[in-house]
């Protein structure tokens, strides 16, 4: 089985920072795309943003120049810095791996089970 631990999350006021983390452990042959979601309160989830195995970005433009995603293929986890955060960022984040299990050809996604930010006025 494939699981997707988040960490990080938290209240903080406008301006500030927070750093979010997910680690996916379990039984894979490798991990594909790797993004972070976000769902704010009475909003459809949207993707925040994306990292592939060679290091590729993207981000919705909302959060470009302020997020940033990386990735430890080594330690098989995916970080999202966000800065100058705002209260519009409140929203609970979900980070998604799209893994290759053992025995498979191609690739599942699975979700973590997501951590609350609230930013603050």
């Amino acid at each position: 089985q494939v699981q997707l631990v988040e960490s990080g999350g938290g209240l903080v006021q406008a301006g500030g920072s927070l750093r979010l983390s997910c680690e996916v452990s379990g039984s894979f042959r490798s991990i594909n795309v790797m993004s972070w979601y976000r769902q704010g309160p009475g909003k459809q989830r949207e993707l925040v943003a994306t990292i592939t195995s060679g290091g590729t970005t993207t981000y919705t433009d909302s959060v470009k120049e302020r997020f940033s995603i990386a990735r430890d293929g080594a330690k098989n986890t995916v970080s999202l810095l966000m800065n100058s955060l705002k209260p519009e960022d409140t929203a609970v984040y979900y980070c998604s791996a799209d893994v290759v299990r053992i025995g498979l050809i191609y690739w599942e996604r699975f979700w973590g089970q997501g951590t609350q930010v609230t930013v603050s006025s």
